[in-house]
């Protein structure tokens, strides 16, 4: 009798559980994207799977389908590109080979710049290595000479010209150098520094850190401390920096419980956020408006051309309305993560250009005067790194060369530049100047019939393929050629400094257009009825599944398989 009481006892308290537990878990599964981005484990597991396979040479210049003459056109524009690169680059490819092997960066960037099925061919004959030597306005010098335009930005450092943060830098450096690197004390400079960056966020408090990931970690950790909650939300595509707290996807080798991945702009994330009690904060990275629900593009993996991109910056003001509300309401701190955006919208960030306000704000890149820096800003409750009543219970966060002098000083000749007539005129009509540019130039590809095109959200672009192709990723190779510089994600992301004037835009406008003709012109863009986004995706399926078991795609199907389709 009391087994069978037992018995009921344990049912009825497991069904309790599975009634109460089910909803919320089908309500955070609703709310995850479709994409595989926003699926974490799977992309995980996924990932681990996919094996490696290298295209031969028929099938490098044809995977697409194309026929013979067009692969033809292809294969000597290839010889082309990489005699010109090897012409006019020795010394850096030179010093490229010596350092690979010893810099692991470099082995990275050089495997990861096409898709992986192309680089073993495409590495032997183009090779790409990145050392400059000068800077000046706009332009940047490399270790051959050669001058190009700059469209890397320093990934977001460079907002206002490398003229402006070497001038940072040295008068920074003047200010406190007869202090010199010495750590723990704070130098004076200090003091101004938090009360301009105070003003900027309009929040209390103010730590240093040497990195925008630091700042990110300190934020997420001093929220769980004040809430009491495990749980980290972002939203699907993300980037918040490299630490493993709020990286639960491909790259992170640690498995991740405490992170939920939603889907942004969505009414379902909305209603988790409702729901559950366990969630101690949100993290939103607005470049996110530019690509919601995409991870940050990088030729790597432009496979095909379903890239997308549209900035509304209405409909993304709402979001975070939305957003701010329901934090509000169940107490969750709301962080936002202005590492890569901030100071690039306006003097006071995301929170000012999209008119709401965050619970903490880290910054990174710009504020440091061309130094390297992170900064977490907060409200007195979140910031605060021990209680009262329980002086054990504390939240650490210490680093030996946080607040160094020569940051700080750097640091401050940003500060009080910022808010010099000169800066503060490259903030007015900001959203005007970089959408007309945008839209100039993309007129002028409409024009001449090439199927390319740009999207922006103020300075920040990236570069969309409106013809189904397998060879988009080459592009970034044609516009190096034609004196641009790109960081190593190629044409995903385009990063202007604002002290561009309209005669640099002119220029670089002129080389995009001479680029992506000479691509056209290349063969790299033909196209069939059959090559759809979906065919390309179904034909790479494929190759990996006779990769994974054994079985090698055969060189002459893609071209069979577009004829037959055809």
């Amino acid at each position: 009798m009391d087994t069978t009481l037992g018995l009921y006892a344990t049912g009825a308290l497991a069904l309790a559980l599975l009634v109460t537990w089910l909803p919320a878990r089908l309500r955070r599964s609703r709310a995850k994207h479709r994409s595989l981005a926003g699926h974490s484990r799977i992309s995980r597991r996924l990932a681990a799977l996919v094996p490696f396979y290298s295209y031969g040479e028929q099938e490098f210049f044809a995977s697409d389908g194309a026929p013979a003459d067009v692969a033809t056109t292809r294969r000597a524009a290839l010889e082309r590109l990489a005699r010109d690169y090897r012409e006019r680059h020795p010394r850096a490819l030179a010093l490229g080979e010596r350092l690979e092997p010893s810099v692991s960066d470099v082995a990275f960037t050089n495997a990861y710049r096409v898709p992986f099925q192309y680089r073993d061919y495409l590495r032997e004959r183009l090779k790409v290595a990145s050392f400059v030597e000068e800077s000046a306005d706009v332009r940047l010098r490399d270790h051959d000479g050669n001058w190009s335009y700059d469209l890397s930005g320093s990934y977001g450092v460079n907002l206002f010209g490398y003229d402006f943060y070497k001038e940072c830098i040295d008068a920074g450096a003047a200010r406190v150098h007869a202090l010199g690197p010495v750590l723990g004390p704070y130098h004076p400079i200090i003091e101004e520094n938090v009360r301009r960056i105070r003003e900027i966020s309009n929040l209390d408090e103010v730590s240093f850190h040497m990195s925008g990931t630091e700042a990110v970690m300190q934020a997420v950790r001093l929220a769980q401390y004040h809430t009491r909650r495990p749980n980290v939300v972002l939203f699907c595509g993300a980037y918040h920096g490299w630490w493993d707290g709020v990286q639960p996807g491909v790259g992170n080798p640690r498995r991740v419980t405490d992170v939920y991945t939603l889907a942004d702009m969505s009414e379902r994330s909305l209603a988790v956020l409702r729901t559950r009690d366990d969630v101690a904060c949100l993290l939103v990275n607005p470049l996110q408006a530019l690509h919601p629900n995409s991870s940050a593009p990088g030729d790597s993996a432009l496979v095909d051309s379903s890239r997308a991109a549209r900035f509304d910056r209405g409909a993304y003001s709402k979001w975070l309305a939305k957003l701010r509300a329901v934090c509000t309401e169940r107490d969750i701190a709301l962080i936002f993560d202005e590492v890569f955006l901030g100071f690039r919208l306006a003097r006071g960030g995301a929170q000012e250009y999209f008119g709401v306000r965050a619970d903490l704000v880290t910054y990174g890149k710009t504020l440091g005067g061309g130094l390297p820096v992170g900064v977490l800003c907060g409200t007195h409750r979140f910031m605060k790194r021990f209680r009262d009543d329980r002086p054990s219970d504390v939240c650490i966060a210490r680093g030996t060369f946080n607040s160094h002098p020569y940051v700080l000083g750097a640091m401050n000749e940003f500060l009080r530049r910022l808010d010099t007539p000169a800066i503060a005129a490259t903030y007015a009509g900001l959203d005007e100047r970089w959408n007309s540019r945008a839209a100039s130039l993309n007129e002028r590809l409409e024009a001449q019939g090439l199927p390319v095109r740009v999207a922006n959200m103020a300075s920040v672009w990236t570069i969309l393929y409106l013809r189904p192709s397998r060879y988009n990723w080459m592009f970034q190779f044609y516009l190096r050629a034609e004196g641009l510089n790109l960081s190593w994600v190629g044409t995903g992301r385009l990063i202007f400094s604002h002290n561009y004037s309209d005669a640099d835009f002119a220029a670089v406008a002129d080389r995009f257009v001479r680029a992506a003709a000479a691509m056209h012109a290349d063969g790299w863009w033909w196209s069939a009825p059959a090559l759809t986004n979906k065919a390309i995706r179904q034909r790479i399926l494929r190759e990996l599944l006779r990769a994974r078991f054994g079985r090698r795609a055969p060189a002459a199907a893609p071209t069979a398989l577009v004829n037959r389709r055809a």
